[in-house]
């Protein structure tokens, strides 16, 4: 007579893996595996082919604004503004998503996570073009950036699976000091437009650009509503879950930090873009930008730099204490 089960020093009763029951169950876990490991690959392969796609949309939509006379029918401070985007769009990002992609690097975890990064830069940064600039003869293009870059994070986000990811980074990750970054960065958004809506509501006083760039009220307000609907709750998200250690911490702490060093370094080359074009009132520098700048590259780089081979892993939810 075949053995089925044993008892626990808690009275329950398990399947001896050595039983016929242990073994169809064992392999129901193996098929249900492959499942999931099948369906990873489609995903992943299917958000490899949207970020090509971005690639190239962002390629050819960066080129047609910055050589495209007039392309942009904007006021001219948000015209400049526009075109400092797509300089970095073309120079920076579409080059770094491309590496990415090329066969030698693509399956690492720390590309992956580069990958989704540049993805959350090109949503954010296209919803700005896509919602704020005045209707033009790349808007397609713009709307194409857009939607590609959605779809390409959340399929890449889905892909990744985070208890897997999460092994790639080393034990001694400093995950609570990049919880502190992540931390202050959302509180000092939520801090600055939050003041200033407030005023609105009790004092009728209109909020003017917390930033030094030059632009009408319209993409101030813009700005505003993704930084306080986007950016404020995933800091703070990302902040919550590094204190605790989480798999997901490490994930979009990465992906949001890689995303804002793009945000930042968008934003600088703006300055630039507007003070060459004699823009009134521009100014081609922020003086507290490069420590903004400082604190997204270090979290990312601290979180980057411990990602390591992918660890066996230790249980059926991952290793304990991730």
């Amino acid at each position: 007579m075949v053995r089925t089960d044993v008892s626990t020093w808690d009275g329950r009763s398990v399947v001896d893996a050595r039983s016929p029951e242990g073994v169809r169950r064992g392999e129901r876990r193996g098929n249900g595996e492959r499942r999931r490991t099948g369906e990873r690959s489609t995903l992943e392969r299917a958000e490899r082919a949207l970020s090509w796609g971005l690639a190239a949309v962002m390629v050819v939509a960066s080129v047609a604004g910055l050589w495209v006379e007039g392309l942009y029918r904007d006021p001219r401070a948000v015209a400049e503004m526009f075109r400092g985007y797509d300089l970095v769009a073309l120079l920076l990002v579409a080059p770094v998503l491309v590496a990415t992609l090329l066969p030698a690097l693509r399956g690492s975890p720390r590309t992956r996570l580069v990958r989704a990064g540049v993805l959350a830069y090109g949503a954010y940064a296209y919803a700005l073009v896509v919602f704020g600039a005045s209707f033009n003869d790349a808007f397609l293009l713009h709307v194409a950036a857009f939607a590609l870059s959605v779809f390409g994070l959340g399929l890449g986000l889905a892909a990744i699976g985070a208890t897997a990811i999460g092994r790639s980074f080393g034990p001694r990750t400093p995950t609570r000091a990049v919880a502190v970054i992540l931390g202050v960065l959302a509180a000092s958004l939520a801090a600055m437009w939050g003041v200033g809506a407030i005023r609105f509501a009790v004092a009728d006083v209109v909020p003017t650009e917390g930033s030094m760039l030059v632009v009408p009220i319209g993409m101030t307000h813009l700005g505003w509503v993704l930084d306080l609907a986007l950016l404020v709750p995933a800091y703070a998200l990302a902040a919550v879950l590094l204190w605790r250690r989480s798999p997901w911490g490490n994930v979009l702490g990465t992906v949001l930090l890689i995303a804002g060093v793009g945000q930042q370094i968008g934003y600088m080359v703006a300055l630039v873009f507007q003070s060459r074009a004699a823009i009134p009132g521009a100014s081609a520098f922020d003086p507290i930008e490069p420590f903004i700048t400082l604190a997204f590259a270090v979290g990312a780089g601290l979180l980057l730099a411990n990602v390591t081979a992918p660890r066996a892993p230790e249980g059926r939810d991952g290793p304990v204490g991730r």
